[in-house]
């Protein structure tokens, strides 16, 4: 048996220098200038003996030039320093200030608009003003003719304004959708590697925020600033009256206030329990077979109903306390304008107002008064929004997506396993126990053992699907986490335990849904895993439609099409977890011929399995036990172990009583 703790050093001829022995060699130990320096020379050795170093290595990704692509191989010699140029970074941080640019500066357009539909407002307590006072004491019809014409205009003017600005609002929201949309389902996408998959519904908070933006709430938050004007026009048609509406606006302020703290937390423990339950049901939507099958649904709707209670409990007590100050609010508002009214009359009979100036300020103060109680009554909203947006911000700022990566010469499939711990969050459970390995390019590895062991939670760190809490998972000497993590993703191949399609067809499934990419290399795939022909069989072939279920595909059939999807791109590790758990005798022996192609192609294979058929087409085999390697070596030195084990237990058993 190998020491599992450090890198295998067999001695053989065909090792690589740099791992024999174990250990890395100087000449890979360079800093950044001296790889840009001793670029040009490399690159230009490579190309010149066609050996199979980077000049072999192809040249583009994606359409770019200079990256080496998926499933690339052959071609000329080029030049090494192309393969050092570096990704931009996905940005979502500059996505979100961008998105945050957007509503500021359609925002301070939407001000614009306020302010003018705002003056324009007060030409309606104008006109009663000029109508009481001039028009009924002159009894002049030009004059009665000429102000309801400027009026009228005013009027039509400001309708037009306020429409221009909530269209301008409306396509702030789409522009933010637009900014955002994509950077959060990205980053949702890889933050859900290491949660239960919640950040998903911060979609959600993005509809959250765009519905805030065309909304009533956010129009009276804008026309708040605009009260001191009204007020102001109070004070100019007599002091008492602005008195009383600053009063009322002070006292409307301090309830704002407060409904803020009474409602803050309700609304806030009302969010966590609605995401709980939005979970739940988005895990009966992905198991209802089961749920079906086993007679599940009253526990199923149980446990969505104890969050939703929970998040309505909580709502309805937040929504109390708000439709509380609400009231008040109104209530102080309306006594308000009755209040100017009264006090109003009783200066128009000391002769210090006349009736028209009294009716302006009632006007004038319901107008100043009205955005302030709209903002109380939208508080909820904002406080929703509020919170929606800080999660989006948390989400796109934290996200590992955002640091720039190195794009690395195509690896060659060294794989190498350092002191590898997982401990899972909020348990003290271990799952692996620092435990170390290593294999060269084109070496296959069985993983078996009895369940929980921790073989499918290694197979997930293998691909970087989830992190270790120490040690390390490394790709030709490079940890997984260092990758561009497109570039490895396009290096790798992975069958998980549990198989899912996506809606399309065959062909869209095995190219991983990308649409830019050639047949070639879909057939290629189909042929490396053997899936050819059953492919061919179907009566649309590629084109056959997968539904979101898998349907029309059996479980067997579901699992070699994955099968095909993890050897597209000629991946340089494969991972495969449980490949033939719904295999038949035919699929079993059409895997062993994809892991012989496999060797063929110099693919570095991981395979977790149960079944002994397997066995005999790998090169070594590792058995796991709690966490910890048993053994590890050569497929027939385990071979030889376990069934001299297995012998010796027998022998024991039998020995007994």
């Amino acid at each position: 048996m190998k020491d599992t703790n450090e890198y295998p050093a067999d001695g053989t001829d065909d090792t690589p220098p740099v791992f024999r022995s174990g250990r890395v060699k100087a000449p890979l130990r360079l800093t950044p200038d001296q790889r840009v320096a001793r670029a040009p020379d490399t690159a230009r050795k490579s190309g010149d003996s066609g050996d199979g170093g980077a000049g072999k290595l192809g040249t583009t990704i994606n359409g770019k030039s200079g990256v080496p692509a998926a499933g690339a191989g052959g071609g000329g010699g080029g030049d090494n320093r192309k393969f050092h140029k570096r990704t931009d970074p996905a940005g979502f941080e500059t996505n979100l200030k961008r998105g945050i640019r957007a509503v500021r500066r359609n925002l301070f357009l939407v001000g614009l608009f306020t302010l003018a539909t705002n003056v324009l407002v007060l030409s309606i307590p104008i006109y009663l003003f000029q109508i009481s006072d001039r028009v009924l004491t002159s009894r002049s019809l030009d004059t009665l003719l000429m102000l309801t014409s400027v009026i009228v205009g005013a009027v039509i003017l400001q309708a037009i304004l306020d429409a221009v600005r909530r269209f301008i609002l409306m396509r702030t929201a789409v522009e933010v959708a637009v900014q955002l949309g994509s950077p959060i389902l990205s980053a949702a996408a890889r933050a859900a590697l290491h949660s239960s998959g919640r950040e998903y519904q911060t979609l959600g908070d993005l509809q959250q925020l765009r519905a805030f933006l065309v909304s009533g709430t956010l129009l009276s938050f804008l026309d708040v600033p605009f009260a001191p004007l009204f007020i102001m026009a109070i004070f100019l048609i007599h002091p008492d009256l602005g008195y009383i509406v600053v009063v009322t606006a002070l006292i409307l302020l301090v309830i704002a206030i407060i409904n803020q703290k009474m409602t803050a937390k309700p609304f806030a423990r009302a969010n966590m329990h609605q995401s709980k339950a939005n979970l739940h049901l988005d895990s009966m939507s992905r198991n209802s077979q089961i749920i079906n099958a086993l007679a599940m649904i009253p526990e199923a709707v149980s446990i969505w109903g104890r969050d939703t209670a929970a998040s309505l409990k909580e709502q309805v007590q937040a929504q109390d306390r708000n439709i509380i100050a609400s009231a008040v609010s109104r209530a102080v508002r309306l006594l308000t304008q009755i209040g100017i009214l009264g006090w109003g009359a009783y200066l128009s009979i000391q002769g210090e107002l006349t009736g028209g100036m009294v009716i302006a300020a009632s006007i004038i103060a319901g107008r100043a008064l009205a955005p302030i109680e709209g903002a109380i009554e939208g508080w909820s909203h904002f406080l929703l929004s509020r919170s929606a947006y800080d999660r989006i911000a948390s989400l796109l700022r934290s996200s590992p997506l955002n640091h720039e990566r190195l794009i690395l010469p195509r690896p060659e499939g060294h794989l190498s396993i350092e002191r590898l711990l997982f401990v899972p969050a909020g348990t003290k459970s271990v799952v692996l126990n620092g435990f170390s390995f290593s294999l060269q390019p084109g070496e296959s590895l069985a993983v078996i053992g009895n369940s929980g062991a921790g073989k499918t939670t290694l197979g997930k760190m293998l691909v970087g699907s989830i992190l270790p809490t120490s040690g390390c998972v490394r790709l030709d000497l490079m940890d997984l986490r260092n990758w561009d993590q497109r570039q490895l993703g396009e290096n790798i191949g992975y069958l998980p335990q549990d198989v899912q399609l996506f809606p399309g067809t065959i062909k869209d499934n095995i190219a991983r849904m990308r649409r830019d990419v050639p047949d070639e290399l879909i057939h290629k795939a189909a042929v490396l895993a053997d899936v050819h022909e059953m492919i061919a069989s179907f009566p649309q072939g590629y084109e056959t439609i997968v539904a979101s279920d898998g349907a029309p595909l059996s479980g067997g059939q579901k699992q070699r099409i994955a099968l095909a999807r993890a050897f597209f791109g000629n991946p340089r590790l494969l991972v495969l977890d449980e490949p033939n758990s719904n295999l038949d005798t035919a699929g079993d022996q059409a895997l062993a011929r994809a892991l012989k192609h496999a060797k063929s192609e110099n693919i570095t294979v991981v395979v977790i399995t149960q079944k002994p058929s397997l066995l005999s087409v790998v090169d070594k085999i590792m058995v796991m036990a709690g966490g910890n390697i048993a053994m590890f070596g050569h497929r027939v030195e385990v071979l030889k172990a376990l069934a001299k084990r297995q012998k010796e237990e027998s022998s024991g058993q039998i020995g007994h009583p």
